[in-house]
């Protein structure tokens, strides 16, 4: 008996979205398994915003099949909305009211009785650790406060998939790692994420597949991983104990960079398992064994630059 594969938390095939003469998405296809985080990376303007926006009902896409918790967000828009929560890169917290009042108010929208909005938020209160400022007005909440805030709103009505729009933009450091492990604890859960970011560290802490979009168009996709192997400039730094091994090692391999002070061989490699293997299996048959070994691969930075020509804005604020 054939077990029907499991329906994707988000499927999205041939997606297209124009702006008058401005095409924004250009036939995008998405794939992403429940349970799971995906990012969505790409530059200002590259279309990321108008896919979360299409995929969560708030704008109709021109062509293209979309179905996000298995119902079609165009003929079933309410099952969509009742399946999922959203979280922009603007908050949402009311000024006005108290944090626990802006919870409320989500409770009485997603029309929980009384005792279970009042267990409910009680709960996100503690989740989020703001049990303490749960009495305070919004606008007396600092900007890490606020964003753990936005995200328990949009988690009152129990959504099984969330979209976080660059849910970290602006945050220090401290905050944006605080976000990131209830992020963690929210997939642990067994919530589908769908995360825009241009932060590559967090697309790379965080995400298990990962997609780079740049003028409307997917240009790649895939693990971490995979992304980094695609770039030029992944090596194999081999260590050895003396010079003799280091000149059998360039002699077997045929390629590689030999130091002879260092005692090191930089062999040209895409840092994956087969071909360290392969590499392993030459120098162990000529009984050349290394003392060290070092796999280094591009980071997601050279990806981003490499496919979008544009540097991330982690390397923007390195340079700063």
């Amino acid at each position: 008996m054939t077990t029907a594969p499991p329906t994707p938390a988000i499927a999205a095939t041939a997606l297209r979205k124009s702006y008058g003469d401005h095409l924004v998405l250009d036939g995008i296809d998405l794939d992403v398994p429940a349970g799971t985080v995906f990012s969505l990376l790409g530059p200002n303007g590259a279309g990321k915003t108008t896919a979360v926006k299409i995929l969560s009902t708030l704008i109709g896409a021109d062509s293209g099949d979309v179905r996000v918790a298995g119902h079609d967000v165009a003929r079933d828009p309410d099952a969509v909305r009742a399946a999922i929560g959203v979280t922009g890169q603007f908050s949402a917290v009311d000024n006005l009211l108290t944090g626990r009042e802006n919870l409320m108010l989500m409770a009485d929208l997603h029309h929980l009785g009384r005792d279970e909005g009042r267990r409910r938020v009680a709960d996100l209160l503690e989740r989020f650790d703001l049990v303490g400022a749960a009495g305070k007005l919004g606008s007396a909440y600092s900007g890490g406060m606020r964003r753990r805030l936005d995200l328990a709103m949009g988690l009152v009505g129990d959504p099984r998939i969330v979209f976080l729009d660059e849910p970290t933009t602006g945050l220090d450091p401290r905050s944006r790692r605080s976000m990131w492990q209830i992020i963690r604890d929210l997939v642990d859960g067994g919530v589908t994420i769908f995360l825009t970011t241009q932060y590559l560290e967090e697309a790379d802490e965080l995400a298990d597949r990962i997609a780079v979009l740049d003028h409307g168009r997917l240009v790649a996709e895939g693990t971490a991983d995979e992304l980094k192997r695609l770039i030029p400039g992944g090596h194999v730094l081999l260590r050895f104990t003396d010079i003799g091994a280091v000149e059998s090692a360039v002699r077997i391999l045929g390629t590689g960079v030999a130091d002879t002070a260092a005692l090191t061989v930089q062999v040209p490699g895409d840092g994956g398992v087969r071909s360290l293997k392969a590499l392993l299996d030459r120098l162990d048959d000529a009984s050349i064994t290394p003392e060290e070994l070092a796999v280094h691969t591009p980071d997601l930075d050279d990806v981003f630059l490499t496919l979008t020509g544009h540097p991330s804005d982690d390397a923007k604020e390195a340079v700063r």
